[in-house]
C-alpha cells in the first residue's frame, strides 16, 4: 500500500470519526429531550387522571366506551 493510499484512508477515517462524534452528540441531545417530554406527558396524564377522579363522573373518561359502540 502506498503512502498516498494510507493518507487517503487516514483522511476517510478522520472524517468518519468526526461524523460519529457529531451523531453521538445529536443522539445524546435527543435522549435528553425525550426524557423531558416523557416526564411532561407523565405529569399531564397524572393531572388528567386526578381531574377525572375529582369530577362527579362515576366512570373515568379513559375507561368509557366511545359513543359509536
Amino acid at each position: 500500500m502506498s503512502d498516498t493510499q494510507v493518507t487517503q484512508l487516514e483522511e476517510k477515517v478522520a472524517h468518519l470519526m468526526a461524523t460519529v462524534d457529531d451523531l453521538s452528540d445529536v443522539v445524546a441531545a435527543q435522549a435528553k429531550e425525550i426524557d423531558v417530554l416523557t416526564r411532561r406527558v407523565r405529569m399531564l396524564m397524572q393531572r388528567e387522571a386526578e381531574r377525572e377522579y375529582d369530577s362527579e363522573s362515576s366512570i373515568p373518561l379513559a375507561d368509557q366506551r366511545p359513543p359509536h359502540y
